[in-house]
């Protein structure tokens, strides 16, 4: 989990700045949203919602025609597209706090500014199919995970530590009428693998990079809030099929070790490492996407099976370099090291329900699943699922309403680890087993590029079931219910 600095939430500062930089002129043809699926690929959710935190976000409208005459007093929006150039301002604030269960009760703000900046180079130099792009945090506030739940499924996908920190800077070449993208520069695997375009409604950081990945891979794996040096090539033949590859070096901060921990942010804190030497992770998926074309009769879905190999070496959750119980007090300490990191995953996003006559309201679910086999794994098994309906109440059409539900499944070293030290220490303790988290959110556009979005989560087995930290006599942490809202101004 992240270790978070605390510190005052400078979250109205930013807003207020966000809203007298970010007017502009109204223009009609921004009063719907751009279809673009999250991803990058193909909208095949309908539910897909109005605007998203998880990284992989697809369709968003702007709060610009809403702000009149003080949107954009200088006119240099249009002039820039036109000339290729064009960027964008998303602003995303969580109040979240746990009535009961956790480690201990609190609330915690946190809030995220993110600028985006996006250069076609055919229309600024005439190099056809050239693509440029960067990404920018600036993250403020706590966690209420680190400080008070205890748990493994992030309760806020930006709870992060406070920083300003590239994020992404990539240079993109499209090919052969567009059908094979190459992609070089520092990249996130989360915004385009392992993505469900209908999970992206909700909150918790599981439903955008899995739990899977995040604690099983060095320093929480490419992904927010740390991004790394990669070359990535898609395929897109045609007749709804697609494959990546992404080859990314394995570990963004340099930490060496399994796992979203905030000591890794620390190490790469402004996010312009660009580390290169260390060992490779490979990311590989194919997807097949259906009645995507306008007018298709049937509902549209997509099919994917991916993986990943991390080609470094792990120490072991249980024994150390002599092969005794970490547990025992004649161990060194220092953990087995263990060859590689792996795993298989498939994704199953479709459209169940359109309501007539209407292209983006309907009922969409979701269904993920990874196994991770190597010994290395913290988390050996996982599934998330879901739905969405978007349009559900008369007269809030662009409203969006959800519930899921995630399960992710320690390895079984992890629980002989907890047998050590039961064993040697004499001492009673819960065994760690597996954390599940069932999220309900309703998200309202207030305005177009205006949401708010009240979200309740119920964490079952904080931790997977650990002790409670603060007090040893009260067992485990107590299951917890996490409640909150998250607003997003996007410009």
């Amino acid at each position: 989990m992240r270790r978070l600095i605390s510190g005052p939430s400078r979250g109205p500062t930013i807003a207020l700045a966000l809203c007298l930089v970010g007017a502009t002129t109204a223009r009609a043809e921004q009063s719907r949203p751009v279809y673009e699926g999250a991803g990058g690929d193909p909208r095949i959710s309908i539910s897909q919602p109005e605007s998203t935190s998880q990284a992989s976000g697809g369709y968003t409208r702007s709060i610009e025609p809403s702000l009149g005459p003080l949107g954009d007093p200088l006119g240099l929006r249009p002039e820039l597209k036109a000339r290729g150039i064009e960027y964008s301002l998303t602003y995303i604030a969580d109040l979240l706090g746990n009535p009961s269960g956790g480690v201990r009760r609190g609330t915690a703000v946190s809030d995220r500014l993110n600028l985006r900046l996006n250069l076609d180079l055919e229309r600024l130099a005439g190099w056809e199919g050239a693509t440029v792009h960067a990404n920018a945090y600036f993250i403020h506030g706590t966690g209420l995970s680190r400080y008070y739940v205890g748990n493994l499924l992030e309760a806020s996908v930006i709870e992060a530590l406070p920083s300003s920190r590239l994020y992404v800077l990539w240079y993109d070449q499209q090919l052969f009428d567009n059908t094979l993208g190459l992609r070089i520069g520092q990249q996130a695997a989360d915004t385009e693998f392992f993505v469900s375009q209908t999970a992206t409604a909700f909150v918790n950081s599981t439903f955008g990079w899995p739990a899977i990945t995040g604690l099983n891979l060095p320093s929480g794996g490419p992904a927010y809030p740390l991004a790394a040096p990669a070359i990535r090539a898609k395929y897109v033949p045609g007749n709804g099929f697609s494959l990546q590859v992404g080859l990314y070096d394995g570990d963004p901060a340099g930490a060496n070790r399994p796992g979203d921990d905030p000591e890794a942010q620390r190490l790469n804190r402004t996010g312009t490492n660009f580390r290169v030497h260390d060992p490779a992770l490979v990311l590989a998926e194919a997807t097949y996407a259906y009645n995507t074309k306008p007018g298709s009769e049937g509902l549209p879905g997509d099919i994917t099976l991916g993986g990943w190999q991390h080609f470094g070496r792990f120490d072991s959750l249980r024994t150390d370099i002599t092969g005794l119980p970490l547990a025992d007090p004649n161990a060194t300490g220092i953990g087995r090291p263990l060859r590689g990191n792996a795993g298989l995953y498939a994704v199953y996003d479709q459209t169940l329900y359109r309501e007539a006559g209407k292209d983006d309201e309907g009922l969409g679910f979701f269904v993920r699943a990874a196994y991770s086999p190597t010994r290395s794994s913290l988390v050996t098994a996982y599934v998330d699922t879901g739905l969405a309906y978007k349009g559900l109440i008369p007269g809030r059409d662009d409203d969006t309403v959800g519930v899921s539900v995630a399960h992710a499944r320690l390895s079984d070293d992890a629980r002989r680890a907890d047998n050590d030290t039961i064993r040697v220490t004499g001492q009673p303790m819960p065994r760690r087993r597996a954390e599940s988290v069932i999220e309900a959110t309703y998200q309202a556009v207030v305005v177009p590029g205006f949401t708010v979005q009240p979200d309740l989560q119920v964490i079952l087995h904080p931790g997977g079931g650990i002790a409670n930290p603060r007090d040893a006599n009260a067992g485990r942490v107590k299951n917890a219910v996490v409640l909150g809202v998250q607003a997003a101004v996007q410009y």
